[in-house]
């Protein structure tokens, strides 16, 4: 991983544990060469409005420390999975009932997976 993504992946999970997400896992993918990304910050809101805070907070705290604004992001009309994409890493923040849906982590087992300690 670059130097630029990780300060990009520091960030985010920073932003994260600053409204409490939790279950982080930063999901590399820069040795998979069929990857779209760089990575992936996967995370756990409670609820919808959790989900909704962590995705600002992500936004919010990677423009502040690094400048750096996401290309696009999706999800907040229901806030059960919000996915911010900056172009080399995407951050996906769920209710836990879609991440256990989706199981990203399984689908992209053959890369390797950073599990980050919950704060509390």
């Amino acid at each position: 991983m670059n130097e630029n993504n990780k300060q990009l992946v520091e960030a985010i999970i920073a932003g994260i544990q600053e409204k409490k997400g939790r279950d982080i896992v930063h999901v590399d993918l820069s040795a998979i060469e069929t990857a779209a990304a760089q990575g992936f910050v996967i995370t756990t809101g409670n609820t919808p409005m959790q989900v909704d805070a962590i995705a600002d907070s992500v936004r919010e705290y990677v423009e502040k420390t690094i400048g750096q604004r996401p290309f696009n992001y999706d999800g907040y009309q229901n806030s059960q999975w919000i996915i911010i994409d900056y172009g080399s890493v995407f951050v996906h923040v769920f209710i836990p009932e879609f991440r256990e849906r989706f199981n990203l982590e399984q689908l992209w087992a053959d890369a390797t997976l950073n599990t980050i300690p919950n704060l509390d």
